[in-house]
């Protein structure tokens, strides 16, 4: 066995049983390792199971199917060399920073003046000496995730992960925090062998891995991975470090295979679980897109750097354009089709109009509740009855999450209309409504 590998995943399934007593995978066959000296960065659009990825490695939940080791033992439970960082800061408010750092200690049993010492000297170490007696709400929220990251450290831990752990923060402050966890890292100032992180921010990935693996969605996969030879710290601004964030861009990106042939929008089964994006995003999108300097097409770094959004926004919203037959993703790069270049230049009632025609035509999901109204001879029918259907694919929450994604496209296509205080679906009023080719 090699004695370089700190973490090793084979062949890892889980999946999780809804209320209605069904399994539904998260993640199948996932293969990973993890070698002393380096850090992996997981990217992958939601639904691919990252974060349960993480918690099965961090022994929080358990794998249904294959093998997770730690230094060649299987994982049963939290492992004492593990040691983990959330996007939450999960500190408790009534305890003291000092006392929050100390909590993994004390678990593990160390004497007082042991924890004490430890303590101080993490804290120093991650900048937050002098706070050791101030409680969480008098700090900002950079300062608590310094907090979040000091209460992992104290451990010494072989393997840290990171599950989201800049990203709740403001762009400065991750930036700065992250540049500060590298400094500690490449310099060997903390006894840490191996990182994972979890990340939307694809910038973020290519800066601090030394390799990126992309998830495949529903269940989760490893897709594909890029190694990154390049050394830190790295310039953002290098043409090695934005040729690395195009080509994770055009990964991420990347369509199946039988689209990709074929060019052209293709219809999704009813359980697709539309992106979590609305229309002013879209259109905020299509707009940047039409104007200078892109006229039409796109770098998608370049596009998101214009639009100052993040990328966890950004892929839904890419996602839909795509679905909708507005935009075409491919390699990285974005085009307005004929139909979207049509749809930005038109008035708004022809927005509407072909909005509407699109979703009927390419949203399973839409065409389903406008059908399923125009049996129902009142033209009305409950959410609940679309939500449970749903749930026969996906939990309740994200059924849930789907349904009202398909209530606001479809209120501003004129598919169908929604009363807010009833939570009934019904037909719109009036004659021009979109019908289905």
């Amino acid at each position: 066995m090699d004695q370089n590998v700190l973490i090793s995943l084979s062949e890892v399934g889980k999946s999780f049983r809804s209320t209605d007593g069904v399994a539904r995978n998260v993640l199948a066959g996932v293969d990973f390792t993890l070698h002393e000296g380096e850090i992996v960065a997981l990217l992958g659009k939601s639904g691919s199971g990252k974060s349960t990825l993480l918690r099965i490695i961090a022994g929080l939940i358990p794998a249904d199917g294959g093998r997770v080791t730690y230094r060649s033992q299987p994982i049963y439970g939290p492992a004492a060399g593990i040691a983990m960082v959330f996007q939450s800061f999960a500190l408790f408010p009534w305890l003291t920073v000092q006392q929050n750092v100390e909590l993994g200690l004390e678990a593990q049993g160390v004497p007082k003046d042991e924890r004490e010492r430890r303590a101080d000297e993490v804290l120093e170490l991650i900048g937050l000496s002098g706070f050791g007696g101030a409680l969480p709400r008098e700090l900002s929220g950079g300062m608590r995730q310094r907090v979040g990251i000091a209460r992992a450290l104290v451990t010494n831990p072989d393997v840290l992960l990171m599950d989201e752990a800049f990203s709740a923060l403001d762009v400065l402050t991750g930036e700065t925090l992250r540049n500060d966890m590298l400094e500690l890292w490449d310099e060997s100032r903390i006894p840490t062998k191996g990182i994972v992180i979890v990340s939307h921010n694809i910038e973020e990935a290519v800066m601090m891995a030394d390799r990126i693996l992309i998830m495949a969605s529903d269940p989760g996969q490893v897709r594909c991975q890029i190694k990154i030879d390049l050394p830190r710290p790295r310039n953002v601004d290098s043409q090695e470090v934005r040729t690395l964030i195009d080509e994770v861009y055009a990964l991420m990106t990347m369509r199946p295979v039988q689209q990709a042939a074929a060019g052209a929008v293709v219809s999704t089964p009813l359980d697709y679980r539309l992106p979590l994006t609305d229309i002013g995003r879209m259109e905020a999108i299509l707009d940047l897109l039409a104007d200078a300097p892109f006229h039409g097409r796109a770098d998608l770094p370049q596009l998101a750097e214009e639009s100052e959004l993040p990328d966890e926004e950004l892929f839904p919203a890419y996602e839909a354009l795509g679905q909708l037959g507005l935009a075409q993703v491919d390699k990285g790069d974005i085009a307005l089709t004929p139909l979207g270049q049509r749809y930005v230049a038109a008035e708004q009632t022809l927005k509407q109009e072909i909005f509407g025609q699109q979703l009927l035509t390419h949203v399973p999901l839409a065409a389903h509740i406008r059908h399923s109204l125009e049996q129902e001879p009142s033209g009305g029918l409950p959410e609940k009855r679309f939500i449970e259907l749903l749930h026969e694919f996906v939990e309740a929450e994200v059924a849930e999450q789907v349904l009202k994604v398909a209530v606001e496209w479809g209120r501003y296509g004129e598919v169908y209309e929604y009363d807010y205080h009833t939570g009934r679906l019904h037909l719109p009023e009036g004659p021009d409504e979109p019908t289905q080719d």
